[in-house]
């Protein structure tokens, strides 16, 4: 009997194993379907990328390769970046399909709506780094050049740096989500929230000079969403936290 029942507390733990290496590799394959199909553009995406930055360059400026190899991985590295952002969605469908029938009916109606926010607020972080604050970092970049210096940036050094941007605005467009979570655990309330308003801005304002470069616009470009951001996060966690009864309050 107790092998019989040790036998039995086994197969619940082997079918969830092998639900979620079934999950990992429908994740894996789409992903890689993804990136197959982008690498014949990676040359192109790439090409899309530079513009912020050639276009604040003087006339006949360009992008230089350093390494013999940086021709062939920087291309092929923003391929993989923007395969990973395009399989997203796919990528959370898979982990909500395994998460999702552990949790009770009101964790799934909040789940849902914080990964679609999550993402979104995401990739609208990346696309206002791309579309404003590039062309604003750039802008003043080349303006501070010293004369006689030919401002010739190396394409894997030009990369990596907007790289790090597009992951600086995504997380940081993420405020929202952050906020309501620690809500929903019950680490802060929304009146907390709105008494550490001072606070919060002036940690922001830290954060925005860490993580752009030293100039006045880039900062403001990267705190002004983020106090935005934090008001939005308040209302958010408002409206999902339940509210004390009166009774409640009353005692």
């Amino acid at each position: 009997m107790a092998e019989g029942g040790h036998n039995d507390a086994e197969r619940p733990l082997i079918a969830h194993l092998l639900e979620l290496r079934a999950r990992l590799l429908r994740a894996f394959a789409g992903l890689g379907l993804v990136l197959v199909a982008l690498l014949p553009l990676a040359n192109t995406l790439y090409g899309y990328l530079a513009r912020p930055l050639l276009a604040k360059l003087p006339a006949g400026g360009t992008l230089v390769a350093t390494q013999v190899a940086s021709p062939f991985f920087a291309p092929m590295k923003l391929a993989f970046f923007v395969a990973l952002l395009v399989a997203m969605p796919w990528l959370l469908y898979q982990l909500w399909a395994f998460v999702a029938p552990g949790l009770y009916k009101r964790e799934r109606r909040l789940a849902l709506p914080l990964l679609s926010s999550a993402l979104l607020l995401f990739y609208a972080g990346c696309a206002f780094a791309y579309f404003l604050v590039l062309p604003a970092v750039f802008g003043f970049l080349t303006r501070v050049t010293p004369d006689g210096v030919a401002m010739m940036t190396d394409i894997s050094a030009y990369l990596d740096f907007v790289l790090v941007l597009f992951l600086a605005f995504g997380l940081a467009f993420e405020l929202p989500v952050a906020l309501v979570i620690l809500a929903l655990l019950g680490w802060v309330t929304p009146a907390q929230l709105r008494e550490g308003r001072g606070y919060a801005i002036v940690g922001i304002f830290i954060i925005a000079a860490v993580l752009t470069p030293p100039d006045v616009v880039s900062q403001l470009m990267l705190a002004i969403p983020m106090c935005l951001l934090y008001e939005a996060g308040i209302i958010a966690a408002t409206l999902v936290t339940p509210r004390p009864h009166r009774d409640d309050a009353a005692v």
